[in-house]
């Protein structure tokens, strides 16, 4: 027979046991979601895009294919490249932890989650917002921004000699109608061009 002690002791260790069971599974991961980790979902989907037959092709293919894709990236998308191992400079090399998943069509989202769990920088990689052409005020953008935009369009060289805020608004806006007809036009309605 169990004396009183013992019966108190043993409801314990069960109460001890239910509150573990529990809180272990409240502590459960939560499925990552594209937002979370969006660059590496956007470079997996470019990736992928660029080389749709490479998931018939070996693992060494595929780690191949994306070290040659990661040197004509630039921004946020080079440094996950960095961080993967894909780039040229990389101190690391978890390429190949990305290659199996690829290769058996695991979706964008879970290939990333496996990658975090090796790497946390890998999805903490956010995009810098997008400055919306249509809506903006040249006069209150930075000069830091109007290079950005300069950059974002590859025509850095449109105002190697500019030291003016005034140069930089000026070659953004000759260059809106190739890079982004549809603001230009929105501006040029308004007559703020």
């Amino acid at each position: 027979m169990l004396n009183k002690i013992g019966v108190v002791s043993l409801c314990t260790l069960f109460v001890c046991a239910f509150v573990c069971a529990f809180l272990s599974g409240a502590s459960a991961k939560k499925p990552l979601k594209e937002e979370d980790c969006e660059v590496c979902v956007n470079v997996l989907r470019n990736f992928d895009g660029q080389n749709p037959e490479l998931k018939d092709k070996s693992e060494a293919d595929i780690e191949d294919a994306f070290k040659k894709f990661c040197k004509h990236t630039k921004g946020k998308d080079e440094r996950f490249c960095y961080y993967l191992g894909g780039a040229a400079t990389s101190a690391t090399n978890i390429v190949r932890k990305m290659t199996k998943p690829f290769k058996h069509h695991l979706p964008y989202v879970k290939i990333c989650e496996k990658l975090k769990d090796m790497d946390a920088q890998i999805c903490e990689l956010k995009y810098e917002k997008k400055i919306d052409l249509t809506a903006v005020d040249f006069k209150k953008l930075k000069v830091k921004d109007l290079k950005k935009i300069l950059s974002d369009w590859n025509e850095e060289k449109a105002c190697k000699g500019c030291s003016e805020k005034s140069d930089f608004v000026r070659a953004v806006k000759e260059l809106m109608p190739k890079h982004a007809p549809e603001a230009y036009k929105k501006l040029k309605e308004k007559e703020e061009l």
